[in-house]
């Protein structure tokens, strides 16, 4: 009986929104779709959010995704822009939330790590990687799809892992990092 599950990768944005969809059956990626939502068209940022919104239930209705990965905000100087990214970051886990679907926030960093072993790669080594990874033809113009997809296939990456567990090669190694629990 084969094991599979859908995860969505969401990048979002209030100009750009990227987002990305692999399947993974027995612990094998496979490449859905990837593309992005255009915001830049609407002056109103409500109407933005609206967009988001509608676009996300739309992905999920038609991919039935298990799992949702996104993007985390990352921390900048300008304080409105924040908030507008925290918005548009909200409003599709709204979406996801709305449909109890599980969802994992990735800080850019680790994203670019797991995809590339780099915390700092570039957007262009990031999608890259994702070709190779993923077999992709051809990349988009814009790189904020990649962004989408690199979340969800860091999510792949990570599945299964606790984090801050710590993992030891033996009892000896265990006992020796843990001299404080033993009972003299």
């Amino acid at each position: 009986m084969s094991n599979e599950r859908i995860i969505l990768g969401i990048d979002p944005g209030t100009t750009i929104m990227g987002f990305g969809l692999i399947r993974v059956i027995n612990k094998k990626m496979e490449f859905i779709q990837l593309n992005e939502l255009i915001l830049s068209k609407y002056d109103n940022h409500y109407q933005k959010l609206k967009v988001i919104f509608e676009r996300t239930i739309e992905l999920i209705e038609t991919h039935h995704p298990d799992e949702i990965a996104i993007e985390a905000p990352f921390f900048g100087k300008n304080v409105q822009s924040m908030l507008k990214l925290g918005r548009a970051q909200g409003v599709a886990m709204a979406a996801g939330l709305s449909r109890d679907i599980p969802i994992t926030e990735y800080e850019p960093k680790k994203i670019k790590m797991a995809i590339t072993g780099n915390g700092n790669a570039s957007k262009e080594q990031v999608a890259k990687m994702l070709q190779q990874l993923l077999g992709l033809k051809e990349l988009p113009k814009n790189l904020d799809s990649t962004d989408g997809l690199a979340a969800a296939v860091c999510h792949f990456f990570n599945s299964g892992k606790t984090i801050g567990e710590k993992s030891y090669s033996g009892w000896d190694a265990f006992v020796k990092n843990n001299e404080d629990r033993i009972k003299k």
